[in-house]
């Protein structure tokens, strides 16, 4: 999406994304993916030259989470030595505290795009019960057509495949 990175539009720009993830089914990724979206877009709207202009992307590939800005002003931030006391100065810190990678890259002759990575959950195992289905195929079927339509003529529930 692209927008002026301006204090009201960051905050719709992080409530878009956290329904994003939610969608995706990311929930556990929300809090961190609008932490850094958050900061890189107060950058944008500190630092960034001549406008205010960028465009936010969120790209899931495999098992890992990439959000970036773009914005038109060709200077590349640096991340400085912050202490627990500075009031400035610690959105890309914190940017790389909260993901797995980090950084930036030129974009054409005037701009650059500043981006972060986060690692999605593995998917979790099937349940035990489909695990010992698959494991029978013999009677995988005929649990199967019991359990969407009941006993059928000739098929008996195979509940010995699955007892346990």
């Amino acid at each position: 999406m692209q927008l002026q990175a301006l204090p009201p539009r960051i905050g719709q720009v992080r409530r878009i994304v956290s329904a994003q993830l939610r969608y995706w089914h990311l929930d556990p990724l929300i809090d961190r993916a609008a932490l850094g979206v958050t900061e890189l877009l107060t950058n944008v709207h500190r630092h960034a030259a001549p406008d205010k202009t960028c465009t936010v992307e969120i790209e899931l590939v495999l098992n890992r989470l990439t959000v970036s800005v773009r914005d038109h002003d060709p200077r590349l931030p640096e991340m400085r030595d912050v202490d627990a006391s500075s009031t400035s100065g610690r959105g890309l810190a914190m940017v790389a505290a909260v993901s797995e990678s980090w950084g930036v890259r030129p974009d054409g002759v005037s701009g650059k795009v500043v981006w972060f990575t986060l690692p999605t959950a593995p998917l979790t195992a099937p349940p035990a019960r489909a695990l010992r289905l698959a494991e029978t195929p013999a009677h995988r079927f005929t649990d199967l057509d019991h359990a969407l339509d009941g006993p059928r003529s000739g098929h008996a529930p195979a509940r010995s495949a699955v007892a346990g």
